[in-house]
């Protein structure tokens, strides 16, 4: 495996893996967060060329999400009788991501392992108690592989020494097309879920699971993401796209969660993941996209597989439990398999 280091903007570093099929992951210790992914020597995914750019046009885009993925409504959550009270985004009143800045902003401590078959660089940070309104030390570890088989596998580790809560995610943008500047709308996915959750207007979710079945936002078969962008389905229309969590039929690394194929059916991306949920969001920008890599973002021009326990689960069961219980380690793990369409057909 071949491993180069430079210099990021902001302190920050930039960690490229290349295996021997050319297949490559850049990483920078800004926010844990992928940059770059090529394969057949195309870009796969949304990125940035600077830290500087990160932190001014979005700190998202790729980064480690956390302490907890999603909103929580007007950011406050109740653990063992006690209240607490997360820092708030003005305009919608609710918390974003563990309430920025957090996780994506920080510089993390790195170290590369170099194996026989794959290569990780381990991200590690401290998240100190009452960082963002958040109970507990909270020690976090995140480590981005790339095998020889073309697999990017994301594991996620940490230990608090109080009950808290984390539900972490990546938010990785995949673009198969390779151009910025073109819709997903013809990419094609499949997604092995039967239900998703109900959002109300400002993003929240209502706690309601809805069947996907007969809607827009079924692809339990293989379908184009343009069905949805061209549908009136009440909530697509909320938010012009997908922000929405949904729900596994199955989840563990022995079994496909979704998939997403180039629209020239050349590319495809499979995700595995211990997790019971993916939050898809697909990139509902409007106009207001940025300029990436030199190139005008389209609106809808990624799309994200955030695995995680649902949002929301802080006020409803039966999504899940994102509390912490004190010096239980926490682990989840995700992969991408990358293909090429010729691959497949054998």
């Amino acid at each position: 495996m071949d491993i180069t280091k430079k210099t990021f903007g902001q302190s920050a570093h930039l960690i490229t893996l290349t295996n021997q099929q050319g297949t490559t992951l850049a990483v920078t210790d800004l926010g844990a967060r992928i940059v770059s992914l090529t394969f057949m020597g195309r870009e796969l995914i949304l990125g940035f060329d600077s830290a500087e750019e990160y932190l001014e046009k979005d700190a998202f885009i790729g980064a480690t999400i956390g302490r907890t993925a999603g909103r929580i409504d007007a950011g406050k959550f109740t653990l063992d009788g006690q209240t607490y009270q997360l820092p708030v985004d003005p305009a919608t009143g609710h918390s974003l991501h563990g309430s920025t800045p957090s996780f994506e902003e920080k510089i993390w401590q790195y170290e590369i392992i170099d194996g026989e078959q794959e290569a990780t660089v381990v991200f590690t940070t401290t998240s100190p108690d009452k960082e963002r309104g958040f109970p507990g030390n909270l020690s976090v570890e995140v480590r981005y592989t790339l095998t020889e088989d073309n697999i990017w596998r994301v594991t996620t580790k940490a230990v608090s020494d109080q009950l808290t809560l984390f539900n972490p995610t990546n938010h990785v943008y995949f673009n198969l097309s390779g151009d910025v500047t073109q819709p997903i709308d013809d990419h094609t996915l499949w997604v092995n879920s039967q239900t998703f959750a109900a959002l109300r207007p400002d993003s929240i979710p209502t706690g309601e699971q809805i069947e996907v079945t007969g809607t827009p936002f079924d692809f339990q078969t293989p379908t184009k993401l343009t069905t949805v962008f061209t549908s009136d389905f009440p909530q697509k229309e909320l938010f012009d796209g997908i922000d929405h969590p949904f729900f596994l039929k199955d989840t563990g690394l022995d079994k496909t969660a979704a998939s997403l194929l180039s629209p020239d059916e050349t590319i495809k991306v499979s995700v595995r993941t211990d997790a019971s949920s993916i939050v898809i969001f697909t990139a509902n920008f409007g106009e207001d996209t940025p300029e990436m890599r030199g190139q005008r973002l389209a609106n809808h021009g990624g799309i994200t597989f955030e695995t995680q326990i649902a949002p929301g689960a802080e006020r409803y069961p039966s999504f899940g439990d994102i509390s912490l219980v004190p010096e239980t380690p926490f682990e989840t793990i995700t992969e991408f398999k990358l293909e090429a369409r010729e691959e497949q057909d054998r």
